[in-house]
This record gives C-alpha cells, sequence and structure tokens, in this order.
C-alpha cells in the first residue's frame, strides 16, 4: 500500500508541468510590453515547450536562450536549466549552458544597445545573472544525487535481503547434510544389516515359506537401500532448484532420451512394464551415462540401444560405432562407469564395458529377473518414485 510520502510525490510530479507552463505564460504576459510579435511568439513557444522539459531537456533549453534574450524571462530559463542538470551528468555541458542563459540574460535586445548601456553595467549583470543560472544547475545536480543515492540504498538493501537468503540457505544446507549422515550412518547400516540377515536365513532354511519370506524381506531391503540413497543424495544438494526433486525417470522416458541425446541413435527391444522402480532407474542411468560417453569420445558415431530380457535376466546394451571425427578433450571424473557398476551390484547384476572389434564401445548391464519371484505386496512402479 503506498504511504502518504509516495502519494504526495505522484500528485507533485503529476501537476508539477502544467503549474510550470502557467507560471511561464504569466511571466511573459507580465514582461510583454513593448515586445514584437515574433519575439511574443518564440517566448510563447519556450513557455509551451517546458512541457518536453524532462524528454528533451537541452532542446527545450536552445529554444528557451533566445526568448530569453528577447524578453526578461525568469521561468523558462530556470525550469529548463533545472530539468537539464538534473538529467545530464556532463559537468562541462552544464558549464557552458549557465554561461550562455546568463549572457542571453545580461545581453540588451537589440544588440546595438551595447553601446549605450555600457560595458560596466552588462558586466555586472553577466556577473549577478551567473549566480542566478548556478541555483537551478545546483539545484538540478541535488536533486541528481539524490535519486543515486536513493538507488544505492536500495541496491544495499537488496545485497543485504541476498546475504540473508544465503545465510538462511547455508543454514538449510547444514542441517540437510546432517540429517543426510544420520539417515547413511544409522538407517542405512540397519538395512543392510536386514538384508544380510534376511539372505543368511534365505540359503540356510529349508523351509518354503520361511525362504519366501527371507527373499521378500531381502529384496524389500536392496529397494529400500537404493531409495535410501537417492533420498541421502537430495538431501546433499545445497540448492533449492526445482529440477532437484523432478520425478525420477522410469522406461517410459526412454525414447525421449534417446531421440533428445544429440547423436545419432536407435532405440530398439523392449522390456517388461511392471519392473521395480530402482530396475528402471537403473536400466536408465546406464543408457544415459553410456548416451553420454558416446557424445564425449566418440563424435559423430552411431549408437544402438537395444532392450533385452529371457527367462532369467533383463538387460540393456548400448553400442556405439567408431568416431568420425577427432573427439574434443573435455574434463570428466571418469567416475560414470563406476557409478553404474555400484547401481548394478546393489541389485544383483554387472556391468560390463570395453571395446568392440570395429573400433567402438559397447556398455551391456544385466540385471537378474524373476517374475514369480516378486512380492506381491510389492507396490507398482510409478513416475514419481
Amino acid at each position: 500500500m503506498p504511504s502518504r510520502a509516495e502519494d504526495a510525490r505522484r500528485l507533485a510530479a503529476t501537476w508539477a508541468t502544467p503549474v510550470i507552463v502557467l507560471l511561464a505564460a504569466a511571466d511573459l504576459w507580465w514582461n510583454a510590453e513593448d515586445v514584437k510579435t515574433y519575439e511574443v511568439a518564440w517566448a510563447a513557444a519556450a513557455c509551451a515547450a517546458l512541457a518536453l522539459r524532462r524528454r528533451f531537456p537541452l532542446t527545450v533549453f536552445l529554444i528557451g536562450v533566445p526568448a530569453t534574450l528577447f524578453t526578461p524571462l525568469m521561468v523558462v530559463p530556470f525550469a529548463s536549466l533545472y530539468a537539464l542538470a538534473a538529467a545530464s551528468r556532463n559537468r562541462p555541458l552544464l558549464a557552458v549552458c549557465a554561461l550562455v542563459s546568463a549572457a542571453a540574460d545580461a545581453a540588451p535586445w537589440p544588440l546595438g544597445d551595447y553601446a549605450h548601456d555600457g560595458a560596466t553595467r552588462t558586466l555586472v549583470d553577466f556577473a549577478y545573472l551567473i549566480a542566478t543560472a548556478a541555483a537551478p544547475v545546483f539545484l538540478g545536480q541535488l536533486v541528481q544525487a539524490r535519486q543515486d543515492a536513493a538507488e544505492r540504498l536500495l541496491e544495499v538493501e537488496e545485497a543485504r535481503d541476498h546475504e540473508r537468503q544465503l545465510h538462511a540457505q547455508n543454514l538449510l544446507a547444514r542441517e540437510r547434510a546432517q540429517l543426510a549422515r544420520e539417515m547413511h550412518d544409522v538407517v542405512s547400516h540397519q538395512v543392510s544389516l536386514i538384508a544380510v540377515q534376511a539372505g543368511a536365513l534365505q540359503v540356510s532354511t529349508t523351509e518354503p515359506r520361511a525362504k519366501a519370506a527371507a527373499h521378500t524381506i531381502r529384496e524389500l531391503s536392496v529397494t529400500t537401500l537404493d531409495e535410501l540413497r537417492h533420498m541421502v543424495t537430495l538431501l546433499r544438494m545445497s540448492g533449492g532448484d526445482a529440477s532437484e526433486l523432478a520425478p525420477q525417470p522410469t522406461l517410459a522416458d526412454l525414447r525421449r532420451l534417446v531421440d533428445g541425446s544429440g547423436i545419432h541413435s536407435t532405440l530398439t527391444g523392449e522390456l517388461p512394464a511392471d519392473l521395480p522402480a530402482p530396475v528402471q532407474r537403473t536400466l536408465y542411468r546406464t543408457v544415459q551415462e553410456a548416451l553420454t560417453n558416446a557424445r564425449k569420445h566418440a563424435p559423430g558415431s552411431r549408437v544402438t540401444v537395444h532392450l533385452w530380457h529371457d527367462p532369467d535376466r533383463i538387460g540393456v546394451t548400448v553400442t556405439n560405432t567408431p568416431p568420425s571425427r577427432p573427439a574434443t578433450p573435455l574434463p570428466g571424473a571418469h567416475l560414470g562407469l563406476i557409478g553404474l557398476r555400484e547401481r548394478a551390484d546393489l541389485l544383483h547384476g554387472h556391468v560390463d564395458s570395453g571395446p568392440t572389434t570395429e573400433g567402438g564401445f559397447t556398455v551391456r548391464l544385466t540385471l537378474p529377473y524373476a517374475p514369480e519371484a516378486q512380492p506381491s505386496g510389492r507396490r507398482p512402479s510409478h513416475p514419481r518414485d
């Protein structure tokens, strides 16, 4: 809600121009005795031009100089000099304009009357009028300095607000990092023990129901560990970008990934649609990393992404042909394939990679697949998992 000061400034800015034009017209009417018609017309044009003093301050001042020479006007030179000083940062220009205004006001018109007035009186008037012309220049510069100070103050306030936001984000990042460490150190350790114990029970027991229960517990523990790792990664991110919390990719996103990879790639084969969310993420990340490596290290190559499955295994094979042009060295941490192997190990699978006989490169992910062993209580995969 605007304050009273803002309302007053807005009202003053609205009525300033018509008031100044009316004052200039009254000043002209008061001093228009023994003035020729064309001189009155020029002075009237200078008064009307004051309405445009904020948009064209220098032009309005130049129009007002002859009017000041013709008639002893006060409002026109004062208002035009003030507008020019408030808008311009050219100090030499302002000094010259003040001298010109004082000279036009001090010189007699017609100029032939100069000999009758005398040089001494003209110089005295000129010195007095220089001081008079300097007043609107100084006032305009003062207003300009005040506006600059207000803008600097606003910048300082914005910088302080930004600093406070950064401080709050840093505190939030610390809390999230501490929570991530606790989740990783405590929850992950306990779930890992559950998975190990369930695996041991599955191997040691001979009772079918107990073996099935142990298998279910182990599978759920593995899924929980994978999702927990993803949650810990999110908590460790210090930023607040919405992309950090975007839905996790699934097999339904593979077509868009391949088409938008920026290289000539082809997607073949298909996989069952009821795969668990961790399996779908692992397949997606494998294809994503392989396409990234092909784009970086084999420019101009053709890539084939083949999805495959059999009764016991599922997987994806990404193969690229040799590059058609030299690769540009790009920085990298060389951790992509290591991360893929860690994901595969968590799901009891493995990743094989290496050069092909044709000079290309292949990445093959293999994961176990046993539809009948899926626990009935497991929730289906969902794009937001």
